[in-house]
């Protein structure tokens, strides 16, 4: 087993984020408004190109001046990139696979992978299911049976008093159970769904808060 690579960090927690789309930005920032006794600095980044690569490239600079460094990976784009993908190249998927594994021998780097997308991880606070959404907009029509008023916008994810992660947060502990039982991502098994966002809450600093509340 190859051994992870160890940082050397200076200063206090911070955690940085890199991450795919705007809706895990507007997220971990209500996360960070709402958590007000956690002792880190949560600091969320969208790369301005969201290539695999470019994202990649983000976490390894990151990992060397964050305490921690989360790269959450919505599955259902590398999914369709790879259907697209010309015979004989590369797919998304083989590149991810092949980073990933890059990433996880860094001993400040968590991969977080969301098959299909964010809105799965919601409607896991609501429902403990297993059915392998293969495009986002597809857990998205199951959300709204329970979360009616749902919008992808930033007006509503950011509301005062009523933002998503306020709207969420008492049903925290089940979404957690939830993921958890799903298991971790396995690039050789992919016809299950995956949410591993888990293992960002269950991170001690972040999970003694939550659970105190």
């Amino acid at each position: 087993m190859a051994r992870r690579r160890k940082r050397k960090i200076q200063g206090g927690k911070t955690y940085a984020f890199v991450v795919d789309g705007q809706t895990e930005v507007w997220y971990l920032q209500m996360l960070k408004r709402n958590e007000r006794e956690l002792k880190i600095d949560i600091k969320p980044e969208l790369p301005n190109k969201k290539s695999l690569e470019e994202q990649y490239r983000l976490v390894e600079e990151r990992a060397q001046d964050y305490t921690k460094v989360f790269w959450i990976v919505d599955y259902d784009v590398i999914r369709r990139e790879s259907i697209m993908a010309k015979k004989g190249t590369e797919s998304s998927e083989q590149l991810f696979i092949k980073l990933r594994n890059k990433a996880q021998k860094v001993d400040n780097v968590v991969v977080i992978v969301n098959d299909p997308c964010l809105e799965f991880w919601f409607l896991l606070h609501y429902k403990k299911t297993s059915r392998l959404f293969t495009e986002c907009s597809a857990a998205e029509k199951q959300l709204v049976k329970y979360l009616e008023d749902y919008e992808k916008t930033e007006k509503y994810f950011t509301k005062q008093g009523q933002d998503i992660y306020l709207k969420l947060k008492g049903r925290l502990g089940k979404a957690v159970e939830h993921a958890e039982d799903l298991g971790p991502f396995d690039p050789y098994y992919m016809e299950r769904a995956v949410c591993e966002m888990y293992l960002l809450f269950k991170t001690p600093e972040i999970w003694r808060v939550i659970m105190a509340d």
